[in-house]
C-alpha cells in the first residue's frame, strides 16, 4: 500500500483496518460469552429487528445469527470490516437475514423505537458508555433490549501505572456499579452483567494479534505509524497481563422501561 496523496489520516485509517481485519476479533470477545448474554434476552422470534454496532469482521454477529432468527444489520465505520462480515454471512447462507453496512455509530440508520435489540461489543467506547446508553435507546422498542461489553475497572483503587494508562486511553472507565447505575439513569432495567473471562483477552485478542504483527512489520518495513502501532498494541497486552486483576472487560444487558 502506497501512502502517497494520502493525508496521516487516512493512511492511519487503512493501516489500522488493515491490521485488526487480519484477526477473527477486533475486541475482547468469545463465542461463549456472546451466547451467555443472549441466554438473558427474551421474546426474540424471526420478526425480530436487531442491530449490532460496531460489528467489526462480525466475529460476534456470526453467533448471534446463529443463535437467532430475525434479521440483524451490522454497522462498522470501516468498509474492510463490513466487507468480510458481508462475505461470511454469505458463506454462512446468513445473508438473507444479516447486513453489513458502512457507516458511523453516532448518527445511526435506525428508526425511532424500531430494534427489539441493540447489541455491542468492545465498541461503544468509541461514544463513551454514557452517551452511547442514552442515545441509542431512542432506536429500541419498549421493552426492547440493549447488550454491551464495556472496558471496566474490577476494584476502587489500583496502581498508578495502568490508571494513567487507561485515563489517557479511554477517561469514561468505571466500576461495573457505576455503569448499571448509568444504566438506569438512562432509561433501562439492568437484567444482567458479568465479566469476561481472561481468555477473551489472552486467547482471542493478544494471542491472534501476535500471530500477525511479524508479518505485518515486515510488509511496512521502515514505516514510523506502523510500528507504532504494533508497539502500542505490545504495550496493552504486557499491561494486561501484569494488572489484569484491576481491570477488564464486562456485559452490561438491559429492558428499555
Amino acid at each position: 500500500m502506497s501512502n502517497e496523496n494520502s493525508t496521516i489520516h487516512e493512511f492511519d485509517f487503512n493501516l489500522v483496518c488493515e491490521y485488526f481485519s487480519s484477526i477473527e476479533r477486533q475486541g475482547p470477545g468469545s463465542i461463549e460469552a456472546t451466547v451467555k448474554a443472549l441466554h438473558f434476552i427474551e421474546n426474540l422470534n424471526e420478526s425480530s429487528k436487531i442491530a449490532d454496532i460496531g460489528c467489526g469482521t462480525g466475529g460476534q454477529t456470526m453467533v448471534l445469527a446463529s443463535q437467532t432468527s430475525g434479521t440483524i444489520r451490522a454497522l462498522d465505520i470501516f468498509p474492510t470490516f463490513v466487507e468480510a462480515l458481508n462475505s461470511k454471512s454469505a458463506s454462512l447462507k446468513f445473508d438473507g437475514r444479516v447486513k453489513g453496512l458502512v457507516g458511523s455509530m453516532d448518527k445511526l440508520p435506525f428508526e425511532k423505537e424500531e430494534l427489539d435489540l441493540i447489541w455491542s461489543e468492545g465498541a461503544i467506547y468509541n461514544i463513551g458508555f454514557k452517551r452511547g446508553m442514552n442515545e441509542w435507546r431512542h432506536f429500541l422498542k419498549e421493552g426492547g433490549c440493549i447488550a454491551v461489553t464495556e472496558a471496566t475497572w474490577f476494584t476502587n483503587s489500583r496502581p498508578s501505572e495502568i490508571e494513567e494508562f487507561w485515563q489517557a486511553a479511554y477517561p469514561e472507565i468505571d466500576t461495573m456499579a457505576n455503569n448499571i447505575a448509568i444504566m438506569q439513569e438512562a432509561g433501562y432495567s439492568p437484567i444482567a452483567a458479568f465479566t469476561l473471562p481472561e481468555k477473551c483477552w489472552t486467547d482471542n485478542i493478544y494471542n491472534q494479534q501476535a500471530l500477525i504483527q511479524d508479518a505485518f512489520l515486515a510488509k511496512y518495513e521502515g514505516n514510523t505509524t506502523a510500528q507504532q502501532l504494533v508497539a502500542y498494541q505490545k504495550h496493552e497486552a504486557d499491561l494486561y497481563h501484569k494488572y489484569k486483576q484491576y481491570y477488564g472487560y464486562a456485559f452490561y444487558i438491559g429492558k428499555k422501561v
